[in-house]
Parts: C-alpha cells; structure tokens; sequence
C-alpha cells in the first residue's frame, strides 16, 4: 500500500485529445477523446456515472480503500481536517484541440448553488508546449460588463472572448495558477499536469462548437445564474505574473525541491518540482507523483520502486519517510496543509 504504481485512468470528455498521454506513458493510444488521465482519483465525472475513479491494482476503487484505512492512506492530521478525502485531483492533460473558454466556480458558489464542498481552483505543471497554438489563454485583459459577458456567450462569439483575454507563451517547466471564476482556455499542443481542487465544475462560456447545449455548460444552472462565478474583472500583468512559476528558477524549499505553486494555491493544493541530486527527501504525506523524465527509485520503509519516464505513483502517508533519486525529474502534487485547507 505505501507506493502504487497506477495505470492510465482516461475518461471520455467532450473535446479531443488523448494520444500525447500516450506517447507520454509509452503505451497504446486510448483514443482520441480521451484527454485526461485521472491520476489517483476519488472525484468522477459530472454526470459520468462513476468514470474518473481510480481503480487500483488489486481490483479496489480507491475510494473504498481510503475508507477502510484512512489514517493509513492519509495520516490522521488530514483525517481530522478533512476525513476520508484526498482534497486533491491530479491529471495529465493532453489538448488535442484548443479548449472551449471556461471557468470554474469557487467553493462559496459551489455550495450556495450547486450543495458542492469544493469549487475548482487549478495549476497547469506544463510538459510540452507544441505548436503555433500551444499558448494559454488567463483573465481578461480590461473588466467586461456582466451584458457584454452574456452577450458573447448567447451568441457564441468566440473570437470576441479570446481577444478579451490575456495570452501566455509557456514552455517545459513552466507552472501556472488559475484561481477559480478566471475564464481561461488551454491551446491546441499543450500537455500538462494539472492539478486542483478535487470537482468536475465548470461553466463553458463556449459551448456550442463543441457539441454542448447550454444545459451542460451551466451545469444546469442557466447562463443568468452561471455566469455570477465567472470573474469579469481585469487580471494585469502584476497578477499575472505572481501566478507563473518555472522549475528552473523557482527557489528551492530544500535540496532538489523547488515549489510549482505560488503560496496562493496551498490553501487549495500543494505541488512540487523535483530533481534529484543525487536524492530527494519527502517527508509522510499522502502525494501523486508524476515522473517527467529520466529514470530512478522510490525508496520507502517498506521497499523501494523503480520508477521512469511516464509513470505515476500514489505514494501513502504510511510510506512513512522517502527518498527519491536517479537522473529523473518528477512532479509531485499534494492535498493543502490540513489547518490551511480546513472547511
């Protein structure tokens, strides 16, 4: 139980994409509207009639074996803030196509309206940034009235929405925060690891190019009450770019550890880059890692894993104290601390 290696976990979804998870993994595409991998996943799909969770090697959904040994899985501090629950969703993210503009709601609005204990704050750990239209597209540049928002919406005016939001460039290494209600789109080339707040919650501001009516888009919610989560105020470029972090210049929080997140996000979630050099130590934690490149071992008081390029691992707090090492890089993502993160 202290280190699982996990197989792919791809839901279908609605826009493209699948065969960069793929590659990435060195296995079988899945098929091409398969564009997320739900790594270590208690969360499912909105209406998906249970897709998105994890089942384990032994045949258990993770759900149900975090039940039976929570303070096992999860360390009884974690337990106490939040019980049997994870409070991360970690996925690889191939966009095959460019996503439709979107956003999510924050936990405010998702339990007022929706009986929902999460929104969905979110960081996007950029893998590959392939091709002219590989960019992201984050807040919008100047305030848009609530009438104008609508209007684009109703309309579908899609280049009216994209020109209205602010464009990054990103590479390998790069790491972005988008708290939730900031409309956002992700290009066409881009994977990435995402990691959030563990929902499914969305409002798609763009909708009908991608086979959706306004039902699903609003999550029932209707476009008048939907569009109240969305931000409509400017993001500048200061806001900006206290979001962004790289793995290469980000300070280290300890040797071979530098922080993917800005400390903005912890409340939500907590992710890591990491290289080895020549070892990494991690301290009992319930984690996802996610290995980037290279090759190398997991280390744990019960055994050790080889690990290499394309795996994930779902690594207990019973592992008790780790080490890492091997010419590799990893992402390693996390639930917030628990007095941070307490409801």
């Amino acid at each position: 139980m202290s280190a699982i290696l996990l197989p792919a976990n791809q839901p279908s979804r609605f826009y493209r994409g699948g065969p960069a998870i793929a590659r990435f993994r060195g296995v079988p595409a899945a098929g091409d509207h398969v564009p997320e991998d739900w790594v270590g996943s208690t969360t499912a799909v909105l209406g998906g009639g249970g897709s998105g969770l994890t089942t384990l090697p032994d045949g258990r959904r993770l759900g149900d074996a975090i039940a039976a040994a929570p303070g096992a899985f999860l360390g009884e501090e974690h337990v106490r803030a939040f019980g049997p629950d994870p409070a991360v969703l970690v996925k690889l993210l191939d966009a095959g196509e460019r996503l439709p503009v979107h956003a999510h709601p924050d936990r405010e609005f998702a339990g007022r309206l929706l009986d929902a204990p999460y929104g969905k704050s979110e960081a996007w750990l950029i893998l590959a940034a392939d091709g002219e239209d590989a960019t992201l597209r984050l807040g919008f540049r100047e305030d848009v009235e609530l009438d104008t928002l609508l209007d684009w919406v109703v309309r579908q005016d899609a280049p009216a929405m994209l020109a209205a939001l602010n464009e990054l460039t990103v590479e390998p290494g790069d790491s972005v925060y988008v708290p939730a209600g900031v409309p956002h789109a992700i290009g066409e080339g881009v994977l990435m690891v995402e990691v959030q707040e563990p929902s499914d919650l969305g409002v798609m501001l763009e909708w009908s190019r991608f086979g959706l009516d306004p039902g699903a888009a609003t999550m029932g919610l209707g476009f008048d009450v939907a569009l109240g989560c969305v931000r409509r105020s400017a993001v500048g470029p200061e806001e900006l770019a206290s979001w962004r972090r790289d793995s290469a210049s980000a300070p280290e929080t300890r040797p071979g550890v530098r922080a993917a997140v800005p400390p903005a996000a912890e409340p939500f979630f907590r992710a890591e880059w990491l290289r080895p050099d020549p070892a990494v130590s991690l301290e009992p934690a319930f984690s996802i890692l996610v290995v980037v490149g290279g090759a190398g071992r997991l280390e744990t008081e019960s055994g050790r894993l080889d690990v290499a390029a394309g795996e994930t691992v779902l690594v207990a707090h019973a592992a008790g104290p780790a080490a890492l090492s091997g010419d590799l890089a990893a992402v390693r993502c996390l639930p917030p601390q628990p007095l941070e993160g307490r409801r």
